[in-house]
């Protein structure tokens, strides 16, 4: 898991424009891979990120002990349908691989939208065997109350991008 969504993981970041002070929401984070690229996009900000898997929080917990020691980074074992954030606090968010496993694809977004500043924007990449389909994200992501919402394809990963109003 680690190596195949390190490149999709670092194209969405890269998609995202994360800068060196923003606070930023990794949802579904797996062993961590894409939270250790966060914290040196976001040099100087804020990394966090939920995942319903213990052994998943564990393995990234491991991975990114400096990070947490320092208080540069905040993994929690939850779910993104009740994330342990409060209302507007991340500059940006985002999920690899991991929206089409959500219980309720719908109430996940819609609590992203929740712990996203106004003007934040949300991510959701996709590799070829996600088993996500590569329609209808755009119009999922307005429905959860997102605006400016777009899919990019690169040669082989597809990412959803959108803005909360």
């Amino acid at each position: 898991m680690a190596r195949m969504n390190r490149t999709c993981a670092a194209w969405v970041i890269e998609l995202l424009q994360v800068r060196p002070g923003d606070k930023v929401i990794e949802v579904g984070f797996g062993p961590g891979v894409g939270i250790q690229l966060l914290t040196s996009s976001a040099s100087a900000g804020y990394v966090a990120g939920v995942d319903p898997s213990k052994e998943m929080v564990a393995q990234a917990t491991t991975r990114n002990k400096k990070a947490i020691e320092n208080g540069r980074v905040d993994l929690r074992h939850a779910s993104v349908a009740s994330m342990p954030f409060a209302d507007n606090s991340f500059d940006k968010a985002l999920a690899i691989n991991s929206m089409q496993v959500w219980p309720d694809a719908m109430a996940g977004l819609w609590e992203m939208r929740r712990v996203i500043k106004p003007g934040g924007e949300v991510a959701l990449g996709f590799t070829p065997n996600s088993g996500q389909p590569n329609t209808g994200l755009a119009e999922t992501l307005a429905a959860a109350g997102f605006a400016k919402a777009h899919v990019v394809e690169s040669d082989k990963n597809f990412c959803a991008l959108a803005i909360k109003p």
